[in-house]
């Protein structure tokens, strides 16, 4: 059996209260799995991405040609839908 294997083994066979603990300190053991580490690695990327910088492009100039298309974002849009 592989390590992996034996954690993951190990990781089942714990009680729920032991599981929510870790999955409460998985971010600090597992420092990838933290989505704002993520997401700072990907805006600190120096690479280029000229697809990216084209779309920026035409969604800013349809922005300057026709506001009225962009609605203002409301909190309700965030309200789940059934």
């Amino acid at each position: 059996m592989s390590t992996v294997k034996e954690i993951e083994a190990a990781i089942r066979a714990l009680p729920p209260q032991e599981r929510e603990k870790l999955v409460e300190d998985l971010p600090a053991i597992l420092p990838e799995m933290n989505s704002d580490a993520a997401w700072e690695r990907i805006i600190t990327d120096p690479r280029p991405r000229p697809a990216l910088m084209t779309l920026g492009d035409e969604i800013e100039a349809q922005l300057k040609t026709n506001p009225q298309r962009f609605s203002e974002i409301q909190d309700s849009d965030f309200d789940q839908r059934p």
